[in-house]
């Protein structure tokens, strides 16, 4: 089934959040800071971001002081955005089309509603909704 999330996709949109809600620095996010906050592993997210660059979701800089910005206002995007840029769409083929059964033909449309409604939910929330929860989350800590 494919409503379901994968450590790529996660990972993007981590990144990707991270870099919304750091958009107001004077300088790029580094790599390291990226990997070391979240546990991504490094080389992967360096296919991740690449793969984000090449989307036209965020830019990089080389060097010393480089690393990546969100190159689209964090309204404009969305987690299926993420998501497909990356490759984690729906690309799977439903189980049903070798089934013929009533039953495999059932259970095969509800995958398939399934599948859409997750969709639906990534494509309705925007990076700015996300930035702006862990915002207010982050002010309301208490810290001793």
């Amino acid at each position: 089934m494919s409503f379901s999330m994968s450590a790529k996709a996660h990972y993007a949109c981590l990144a990707m959040l991270e870099l919304a809600l750091r958009h107001d620095e004077d300088r790029p996010v580094a790599l390291r800071e990226i990997t070391a906050r979240h546990s991504i592993p490094q080389p992967f997210l360096v296919q991740i971001l690449q793969q984000l660059k090449v989307a036209g979701y965020v830019t990089s800089t080389r060097g010393s002081q480089g690393g990546y910005r969100l190159s689209v206002d964090a309204t404009a995007i969305s987690l299926l955005d993420i998501c497909d840029a990356i490759g984690c769409g729906d690309s799977e083929q439903s189980p049903e089309s070798t089934d013929t059964t009533a039953e495999a033909q059932v259970l095969g449309a509800t995958w398939r509603s399934a599948s859409k409604a997750f969709r639906d939910v990534l494509a309705s929330i925007r990076l700015e909704d996300l930035a702006n929860d862990c915002s207010r989350a982050d002010g309301a800590m208490f810290y001793i």
